[in-house]
Order: C-alpha cells, then structure tokens, then sequence
C-alpha cells in the first residue's frame, strides 16, 4: 500500500503548489494530465481478456476496468536547467481486481547543455517504440498497444536514472537515450518480478514523416513469491531431474530483449510496426518473436486503421526426455505447461474521431486467434484451448 498512499500524496502536494502559482507571478509549476474512459468485453465466457499485468479481465459482461485509467502529471520548473515532475496513474494492476494508485515517475532533470540532458529518480524505461506514452490513449492512433508485442517485458518503470543525447542535423533529428535502474513488478497470480538491475538503451531518427528506432533492454531478474513454481522447481530435484530444474530456475535470470520500429504520417497515410526479440536464461520466461503493423488513413477528424500483430516462442515448448507414464506423469505435464509461452495473432479494425481539441473517441474491434494454448487470456476454462474470440471495445481518450 505504500505506493499507492506515496502517489497520490505527492500528486496532493504538487497540486496544491500549482493552484498557489496563479496568485504567485512567476511561479514555474505545471500540471496537466490524461485519461481513458472505455468499456470492454468480449464474445466468450470462456477466459477473460487483459492488459500487462492486470489480475482480472473481461468476458461477454462490459467492464471499464480493462483499458481505462486516469494519470496526473506536475511539473516544477526550479531554473532553465534543473526541474522535477511526478506521474501518478490510476489503473488496474496485477494486485487485484481493483483500481490501484501509483507513483509512474518521479525525477529530477538536469540540462547539462543544448544535446544532453539526466534525470534521477523514477523514470520511464526505453523498452518499446511508444514507452513514454503507451498510456495515453489519446498521443496513438490504436486504442490499445497489441498484446503480442506489448506482454513482452512487463516493467514500465525503474528506478535510477538515464541519459539522452538529442541533436538536429538539417531536417534529421537524432535522440539516443540510455537508462539504468531497478523495478519490482507485481504480476497475476500474487507473485512479483525483480530486475535489478535493468539497463535500456534505444536510438530514435526522425526525419520528415518517418520516425525510426532501435532499442535493446538488458537485466537480471528473478520471480518471487510463486508458490507453484516454487513447488515444481523443489519436486523437480527432489526427484533427481537437476537438469531440467537448471533449465527453469526462477533467479539470477538474465535476459535481453531487442526491438526495432519505424512510424510514419505522411499525406494522411498513417503507418506503424514493430518487431521484436525476448531471449532469457529460463524456460520459464519464454524465448519470443513478436510484431505487429498497423496502418490508417485522415479523413478530416476520422482515421480508420487496421493492425495484426503475431507472437511465436522460440525456445522448446516441452522437455521431450522427461516420463510420460507412471507416477512422474502428472509432474512431466506440469513442466512443459510451464514451459509454454501463451501464442496467438489479432487482427483489429477501428476508428478514431477527434470530436474534440483534447479528446478522441475509439472504437475497436479485434479477432484474436489463440494456438496451442489459451493465448494472453486469463482464467481459461477446460476446452478453451485453440479458441477465437473477438473483443470489443469503446474508449474516450482525454488530455488536459
């Protein structure tokens, strides 16, 4: 509860400074912020669907608890050099059914000239293309990220701090930016993961129309507090299976995971894609491939798009030397469910309206075809296995 209680304290505080900088001339605090009101469901009761991290989904009953939130941000200019600014968000997480309060940033910034700049404290971590504002509905065409690509590192945050160099060449702006830090993760099923530490690195070229980038995050993690991975892994060497309890360990994990993207706006045209690499020490976090692409097109306020997205494990699905008969049986079956990352693709069609200056309405509709497996969905019941299910969704996403 700490968190929690720690976000929406300082966002009371920085809030209250700002409503004294308009009877204060020169007072250099700034609030502004963002949110998502939507309802979500589906065409089964047979799991339910959710974001990264979120403890509960949704089935054929509309819930807005899948892709809302409410984020606050305030900004305290101390010089032309130094600045501080806090994040609070409003969600669900993977705590529980509920919406819970965090601290998403809390830095000071440093200038050090016109190309470099460092902040301290918690920062957003470089992982993907659009990292810094996934959660703002409102800065990107998609009502959502895609799952498959998206599911891939869970950490949104760390904290430590980062680097950015960022220059204009002509009509190119290059920003290469490096962060390194520590994060906990609170994830379903009551069990946390730690990266520490978690170094992120990316480079971004923006030139006209086209945005390109690179990233590459590296950490050590472990996963805590699992009671059924905890179990299988003791029963594993318990048994005299050392070899495949190495190959699942649970800590001193390393991993990396590598992305590239490019996004473009040019006559109307609106394209993005991504595609990227996780590789870990573990059989338990899977080796993946993911992508996806999307593609719109302006007419005046309205912007139809289409976006597919694919995930594929690369490493081993099962260990084919363990017993498949007698009283390891049941033990065999648990490992290689462990083993198995969730594989599906979606296919989206949507629009967005900017009915207004700072809000858009979305809706969006997604076909979601799951193999081998349940997929990303939570709570599968017996037989779900292989399923297609769509997911419907209507979403106001607001800046202020």
């Amino acid at each position: 509860m700490k968190q929690p209680k720690l976000a929406l304290t300082t966002l009371a505080v920085l809030s209250a400074l700002a409503a004294s900088a308009h009877a204060q001339d020169g007072m250099p605090i700034t609030v502004s912020g963002f949110g998502t009101g939507a309802l979500t469901m589906t065409n089964s009761d047979q799991a339910e669907f959710n974001r990264v991290n979120q403890a509960a989904g949704v089935g054929k009953d509309a819930r807005p608890g899948v892709d809302s939130n409410l984020g606050i941000q305030a900004t305290a200019k101390w010089s032309d050099t130094i600045s501080f600014t806090a994040q609070g968000l409003v969600r669900k997480n993977g705590n529980n059914d509920q919406f819970g309060a965090e601290l998403a940033w809390a830095f000071a910034k440093f200038k050090i000239n016109d190309d470099f700049s460092l902040r301290l404290g918690r920062i957003g971590l470089p992982v993907y293309m659009i990292s810094d504002v996934r959660n703002v509905g409102y800065a990107n065409t998609m009502l959502r990220p895609p799952n498959e690509v998206y599911r891939q590192v869970t950490a949104d945050n760390a904290d430590g701090g980062d680097i950015t160099y960022q220059h204009s060449f002509g009509d190119t702006t290059v920003t290469a930016q490096a962060a390194v830090g520590r994060t906990k993760v609170r994830s379903p099923g009551n069990y946390y993961v730690e990266f520490k530490p978690v170094i992120s690195t990316q480079l971004v070229v923006e030139n006209g129309p086209f945005t390109y980038r690179l990233g590459r995050s590296q950490a050590n993690f472990g996963l805590f507090e699992n009671a059924s991975l905890n179990g299988l892994v003791a029963t594993l060497n318990k048994v005299g299976l050392t070899s495949v309890a190495n190959e699942v360990k649970l800590t001193d994990i390393k991993g990396t995971f590598t992305s590239a993207g490019i996004a473009m706006d040019y006559n109307n045209i609106i394209g993005q894609a991504e595609y990227a690499k996780r590789k870990t020490e573990s059989r338990l976090v899977q080796d993946t491939s993911s992508w996806y692409i999307m593609a719109g097109y302006r007419y005046g306020k309205f912007v139809p798009f289409i976006v597919h997205g694919d995930v594929k494990q690369d490493s081993i699905r099962d260990f084919s030397g363990m017993p498949t008969t007698g009283p390891l049986a049941a033990l065999t079956a648990g490992t290689n469910a462990a083993i198995k990352a969730g594989l599906q693709s979606t296919t989206g069609i949507g629009l967005r309206w900017d009915f207004y200056k700072s809000a858009a309405f979305k809706v969006q509709m997604d076909r979601i075809k799951t193999r081998d497996g349940a997929g990303y969905f939570l709570n599968p019941k017996p037989g779900f296995a292989g399923s297609t299910v769509n997911v419907y969704a209507a979403a106001i996403d607001f800046v202020f």
